[in-house]
């Protein structure tokens, strides 16, 4: 579903015109159901690794922040940090154990250096790491982006192509809730996103993610009567 299709769904649907449903407003619907799908499932679609080089004597590192992908007109921002993988002068790659804050504070006190052992989140863009890096380490970060945006001139992502229904509901219960709207209507597309849902969670979370060799075929318990 492109975006052009899904404005004119939005709009049949509701049986409201642009000059209430404005570009602007339903931009604003589909911008907040692409965060709410993001937030409320672990897909595959929106993971990413970057790599990179620790600065010797400087305990931090940026998160990524650049453009999407092919034909993406989308800055996508490292939202949520998945691993830290370093790479020792043995060409060992060692993933740096995950901490709080204060704990790297108070491990590494006194500014030693050396090759990073834990790193932690700091601020909003970026990590620190103790021991203080030594030398210029590569670095390997993986991470989940946040969403691209479908918009009119990036009419395609993948959310709308995979999951279309379940962009539509999503935004049909925000325009019936900026309509205020009879709560019958709400309620009804509230109920087919979250069933919508929880179909693309399956398929992200349990489908993609099983090996029938290693899992054997997912299979589903049928009741049938006896004999």
């Amino acid at each position: 579903m492109t975006y052009s299709e899904l404005v004119s769904k939005i709009r049949s649907y509701t049986e409201v015109d642009s000059s209430v449903l404005t570009d602007t407003v339903v931009n604003g619907f589909i911008r907040d159901v692409e965060y709410r799908i993001f937030r409320e499932t672990d897909a595959d679609y929106s993971r990413e690794y970057a790599t990179s080089y620790f600065t010797a004597n400087n305990p931090y590192v940026a998160l990524p922040d650049d453009s999407g992908g092919e034909g993406s007109t989308t800055t996508r921002r490292a939202l949520i940090l998945r691993s830290v993988i370093a790479t020792n002068t043995s060409s060992d790659q060692i993933a740096l154990q995950p901490r709080d804050d204060t704990f790297i504070t108070e491990y590494n006190e006194t500014a030693s250096t050396g090759f990073p052992k834990y790193y932690a989140m700091f601020r909003e863009n970026s990590i620190f790491v103790a021991p203080t890096p030594d030398q210029a380490y590569p670095v390997q970060l993986e991470y989940v982006y946040t969403p691209d945006s479908l918009t009119a001139t990036q009419p395609n992502t993948y959310i709308s192509d995979n999951a279309p229904n379940l962009l539509l509901y999503g935004c049909l219960v925000e325009a019936y809730g900026f309509l205020k709207g009879p709560m019958d209507m709400y309620k009804l597309y509230e109920d087919k996103y979250n069933s919508a849902l929880q179909g693309f969670a399956l398929e992200q979370t349990g489908r993609r993610r099983r090996d029938e060799f290693q899992d054997g075929v997912l299979r589903i318990k049928i009741n049938s009567p006896s004999p």
